[in-house]
């Protein structure tokens, strides 16, 4: 009775799935809990940045970008445990957070003074906003497709 529990002929579950050469087999939800755990890793990297922010900018000038990361954050935040639960309403968390990381970036990089602080702007530019960006408008247009 327990071989055949163990070999059951059923085709769905959470189990690994293996290729033609033994290799495992890379599922839409695995890509999606990847791509969660990207996003809201992101989204909680920026909460300590809010508060640098707000410590070390003029009033004036921390409200605007303490603003902009704090909507950047919930954005991603949100999409990212969507995509971990699994969740198809992604799309539009994914979107906004793909316009704000955009429009931080350009922001940022037409703000910057040249030299270091224009080095950094463009790093960040490079590093982390416009990949993000980029993932994020892929998850806004394409469909969840059941695994």
């Amino acid at each position: 009775m327990a071989l055949i529990a163990l070999n059951s002929p059923v085709k769905h579950g959470n189990y690994p799935r293996r290729g033609i050469s033994g290799g495992l087999v890379r599922t839409d939800a695995g890509r999606r809990r990847r791509q969660g755990r990207i996003l809201t890793g992101a989204g909680l990297i920026l909460l300590p940045w809010l508060g640098y922010l707000a410590g070390t900018l003029p009033p004036a000038e921390a409200v605007a970008w303490v603003a902009l990361d704090a909507l950047e954050a919930v954005a991603l935040l949100v999409t990212g445990t969507r995509l971990l639960r699994g969740d198809s309403r992604h799309r539009a968390p994914a979107a906004a957070a793909a316009v704000l990381l955009l429009a931080d970036a350009c922001l940022d990089l037409a703000t910057a003074a040249p030299g270091t602080e224009l080095a950094t702007a463009v790093a960040m530019a490079a590093g982390a906003e416009l990949p993000l960006a980029g993932l994020c408008a892929a998850l806004a247009t394409r469909p969840m497709r059941k695994s």
